[in-house]
């Protein structure tokens, strides 16, 4: 979140980067070898299946060689990001200080230790809400009126236009989200309880650490909502602007309070260079629109919303759409 009525330039920083080296945090239990050791087996008796209904499927996952020898499971998404402490801090102490100050309070210390309390040690195919609940609840910070800003299949776009324009947050604008942001990680039941060689991707399993807690994050950012709200969809996705499947349509819209938002605008962007594959009276958006109208939130929709738009002539200045008249 931005500070109210001032221009502040988010810093930007970068999983292949570590601007601020901060000393290793008191990781309380983590540095005891008795405890350690306690959560491995712990962790690897756990890790022995994941209940499905009446059932226990057994996770027979083919291992490799981790970087300190021991075996650690293999998946076929990228591993812990390197560097994942000192990012999780030096992006936690950016925001308090730079981004939000009036978030100053926040520990991040604290934050790092939930965090990796999370999924270290876990088997990454059994994260819970339980498991994240406790960062959520340690993360969440007032979001004002009016200001929240969805997106689907526009990151990019939705996001330089968010840096350039203090008028609206997106999730990733919020603390937590703009702590992780980009970053991957998953835990492992053998030692050091991290997997730094893959990570589930979201295909593999749907209970991993990254889907988990984006879908917690997501569904806290729509409560928080009020007023209007906007969302930025592209309107150039074979599959449909809207999508039930998606983290907007399956988390997002639903957990909209319509005690608290009255109006949700659409912005379509359709890629400047096409293909123009859906407009505000296609079929997806039309069932947008039947799903907030049935929820008492009323909605309106503008094809390739020009402020946004002018950030697709930046690369591409020479289209008919970039015209000072189009």
């Amino acid at each position: 979140m931005r500070e109210k009525g001032r221009h502040v330039t988010r810093p930007v920083v970068t999983a292949a980067q570590s601007p601020i080296i901060l000393p290793l945090p008191r990781v309380r239990a983590l540095d005891s070898n008795t405890h350690r050791a306690h959560k491995l087996a712990e962790a690897r008796e756990s890790a022995l299946g994941v209940c499905l209904g009446d059932e226990v499927a057994v996770l027979l996952q083919p291992s490799v060689k981790g970087t300190n020898g021991s075996e650690v499971l293999q998946w076929k998404g990228k591993g812990t990001t390197e560097h994942l402490h000192e990012i999780v801090l030096g992006r936690c102490y950016s925001f308090i200080t730079a981004v939000n100050p009036e978030l100053r309070d926040k520990d991040c210390f604290k934050i790092w230790e939930l965090f990796q309390d999370a999924f270290m040690y876990k088997h990454p195919c059994s994260a819970t809400e339980d498991d994240y609940r406790p960062l959520l609840d340690l993360g969440r910070h007032y979001i004002p009126c009016n200001k929240s800003l969805f997106w689907s299949k526009t990151k990019d776009l939705v996001h330089r236009y968010t840096q350039a324009n203090n008028d609206f947050l997106t999730l990733e604008d919020t603390l937590l989200g703009y702590i992780a942001d980009g970053l991957s990680w998953c835990g492992d039941p053998s030692s050091p309880g991290i997997n730094y060689e893959s990570c589930p991707k979201w295909s593999e399993c749907e209970n991993n650490p990254n889907s988990v807690f984006w879908k917690m994050a997501s569904k806290m950012f729509a409560e928080s909502a009020c007023g209007t709200v906007q969302v930025m969809l592209n309107g150039s996705i074979e599959a449909g602007a809207f999508r039930n499947n998606s983290i907007f349509g399956s988390v997002e819209v639903v957990n909209l309070n319509p005690t608290k938002v009255s109006k949700m605008q659409i912005w379509l962007m359709n890629d400047i260079a096409g293909p123009e594959r859906e407009t505000c009276s296609g079929h997806s958006i039309n069932i947008l629109k039947d799903i907030l109208e049935s929820r008492k939130i009323s909605v309106t929709c503008e094809d390739n919303f020009r402020p946004v738009q002018l950030f697709q002539c930046a690369s591409n200045p020479d289209h008919a759409s970039c015209k000072a008249c189009p």
